[in-house]
């Protein structure tokens, strides 16, 4: 985690990190790098998290766009400047996605499951948003203030990323996906999402979308 903190310091002038009431070092390890720490008193949900690290960068008047960005070293710092880039390079875009299956994005060592399943869930978020994506679950994203500030995630864990989705559908906001490369190291895989969550995540989805709880 340190490694990537160093990483991303080396190209962004500020970098939040939010510790989810982990219980093991976590804290600590970021305490020691450049970054600003957030910690919630106990583990809310990525999606939770996600919203409170956004919330804090826009308490800054001189930040224009905010990266979401992975701590667990699947990201490229490289990947995440050169869609800063575009952002500011097209002011009219209002968020833009990252995609290990565009054409120039890569998945390094991703098992044939998770694929499947990844695939599997860009095929029912096209269907169900009218959008027309690559890749759905993504956390490498960049957005716009205006964006950021609109937000409002609800969904405190994983189906944030689907509720991204939908409100980019929903808000008629402008999006581009852009080509990335995604890392599977022993690391990500330990601590990332598994494939089986990724069914826990579609319940999670279908219960918001009936409950119409992210029209907010």
């Amino acid at each position: 985690m340190a490694a990537v903190i160093d990483e991303l310091s080396r190209s962004f002038g500020q970098v939040i990190c939010v510790d989810d009431g982990s219980t093991d070092h976590s804290a600590a390890e970021v305490a020691k790098t450049s970054a600003r720490l957030i910690r919630h008193s106990r583990n809310r949900g990525q999606g939770a998290a996600l919203q409170t690290g956004i919330d804090a960068a826009l308490k800054a008047e001189e930040v224009k766009y905010i990266v979401t960005f992975d701590a667990d070293g699947q990201h490229g710092a490289a990947d995440a400047e050169r869609m800063v880039r575009f952002m500011k390079e097209h002011a009219g875009v209002d968020i833009a996605l990252g995609s290990r299956f565009l054409g120039g994005g890569e998945a390094k060592d991703i098992g044939r499951l998770k694929r499947l399943v990844l695939r599997l869930a860009v095929v029912f978020s096209n269907l169900t948003t009218g959008l027309t994506l690559t890749d759905t679950h993504n956390g490498l994203r960049v957005l716009s203030r205006g964006c950021a500030a609109q937000l409002h995630l609800r969904s405190a864990r994983m189906a944030h990323a689907s509720e991204i989705i939908y409100k980019i559908a929903r808000n008629k906001w402008t999006y581009r996906e852009l080509p990335v490369t995604i890392l599977y190291t022993d690391y990500s895989k330990a601590h990332g999402q598994s494939v089986w969550n990724s069914f826990g995540i579609l319940a999670e989805t279908l219960k918001h979308k009936a409950l119409k709880s992210w029209r907010a």
